[in-house]
Parts: C-alpha cells; structure tokens; sequence
C-alpha cells in the first residue's frame, strides 16, 4: 500500500512535469547546485525523481530488494516534501493547516519508509555481521597466537632434547677415548717396567760375574 502512493505519484509527475515545477524549482536549485547528478532544468529533475519512484515504488511493492527500495524512496521523499508542503510560507490559514497535515502525513511514511530500510527480515543487520566478524577474527588471531606460541615451545623443546643428546653421545665418546688412553698408557707403563726390571736383573748378573779384589 506504501508503494501504491510514490508509484502513482511517480507517473504523474513523469506526465505532467509542469505542474510541480513553480513548487519544485526553490528545491532543485539549490540542490543541483550541490549535487552534479540533479539536473538543472527543474522539469528533468522532476521527472527523474518520478521515474525513481516509479521504479523503487514497483520493486517495493513486489518485495525486491525491500531495503534498498524503501531507502531510495526515502531519500526521493524528502525534497518532494520540502518542494509541495511548504506550510511555514503560506499566508491564508486554511491552506497553512492542509500543507501542514500533507507534511506530517510524509514525515510519518519518511519514518515508515526508515523502518522497512532497517528491517532484515529475522536475518542479521550488517553492524551485526560486522562486530561478528571483528570478534570471530580476534577469536581466530588468539587461537593462530596461542598455536604459534605452543609450536614455538615444542620446537625449543626438541632442540633442547637434540642439543642433550649430542652432548651424551660426546661426553660417551671423550670417556671412552679417556678409557683407552688410560689402557695404553698402563699398557706402556707395565712394559717400561718389566724392561726396568729386565735391566736391574741383566746389571746383577753381570754384577755377581765380576771377580772379586
């Protein structure tokens, strides 16, 4: 039903441009001015805002892209609203009283319009997914950390068992080379004094061999 209106709103001002004009021309003016994509004839941007709300109108009305439809015609309503209700200028009271009900009458779709822009249906806004997101990446930056820091342990605690190692299997090695250092050193010391004594007996003999005075 909230469709109905801009679109049939919409092909009147697509047919008869003309006759929103006088009122349309304080609006446009100024914002063409400011806006590169408003026309600067005042009955072409009447009749893109039409066409706008033909369109937006007729997307809403049969529930594509409700959002994105309900937020144009939202955006489109306000210059229509500041151009043909101007309440505030008008002298004769009968008048000022109609404006003023015809511009609170739009301010309330303006607002009905704002509430389906905002409505997800039951799924989630997008300020939703995105503070999802941020706390699932923190949550995954903390895992990712904690993973690394555990590796990290692992890694030093097999280099730790390595560096263990190496160092048993030499100290193995410099004892068993200090072992058979020490066995041929006794090895050598016994036959030094097996000659010793070999000397000592050969020196006696000859010795007692000697004629004595």
């Amino acid at each position: 039903m909230m469709a109905a209106i801009f679109v049939i709103q919409g092909i009147d001002s697509l047919l008869h441009p003309d006759t929103k004009a006088p009122a349309a021309e304080k609006v446009v003016r100024p914002l063409a001015e400011r806006v590169p994509v408003v026309p600067d004839q005042v009955e072409q941007a009447v009749r893109l805002n039409g066409a706008v709300q033909v369109a937006a109108g007729s997307l809403l009305a049969i529930g594509k892209f409700p959002r994105l439809s309900a937020a144009v015609l939202a955006a489109t309503l306000v210059p229509t609203t500041a151009a043909g209700h101007r309440f505030w200028e008008s002298d004769d009271k009968l008048e000022r009283a109609q404006q003023k009900v015809h511009f609170l009458k739009n301010l309330s779709i303006l607002g009905g319009l704002l509430i389906a822009a905002g409505d997800t249906a039951g799924n989630p806004s997008i300020a939703w997914r995105g503070r999802h997101a941020a706390q699932l990446a923190k949550r995954e930056a903390s895992l990712a950390a904690k993973s690394a820091a555990a590796e990290a342990q692992t890694v030093t605690a097999k280099a730790e068992a390595k560096a263990a190692k190496a160092a048993a299997k030499t100290a193995a090695r410099t004892t068993r080379l200090a072992a058979k250092s020490g066995a041929k050193a006794g090895k050598a010391s016994g036959k030094a004094s097996a000659v010793t004594q070999a000397t000592a007996k050969v020196g006696k003999k000859l010795t007692d061999a000697l004629p004595v005075g």
